[in-house]
C-alpha cells in the first residue's frame, strides 16, 4: 500500500459526521468487514478520502423504476409482428 505524502484522511468522528452515522456503526462495520478500507496505527483508525469516495461511488444504484423497467424489457418477449422470422 502506497501512500502520498500529501493524501487527505479522515478520522472516524469526521467520516461519522459525513454520513451521519454513529462512530459506533463505522466500528461495528470495521469488526464486520464492511465499508471502506481504512488504516490503523498505533490505535487510530484514519480513512483515506480517495477510499471513502470508492466506496461511496460503490453504492450507487439505478432507481427501482429504472431498473424494473429495464427487466420488464428485457424479459418480455417481441410483439408477434415484430420478431424475426
Amino acid at each position: 500500500m502506497e501512500m502520498a505524502v500529501s493524501e487527505q484522511f479522515l478520522n472516524q468522528k469526521q467520516l461519522a459526521r459525513r454520513w451521519g452515522l454513529s462512530p459506533r456503526t463505522l466500528e461495528r462495520w470495521r469488526w464486520q468487514g464492511r465499508g471502506p478500507d481504512y488504516l490503523k496505527l498505533v490505535g487510530r483508525v484514519s480513512y483515506r478520502l480517495r477510499d471513502i469516495e470508492a466506496f461511496e461511488a460503490a453504492q450507487f444504484r439505478a432507481s427501482g423504476s429504472a431498473s424494473a423497467l429495464a427487466a420488464a424489457v428485457t424479459r418480455s418477449p417481441a410483439p408477434s409482428g415484430l420478431r424475426p422470422p
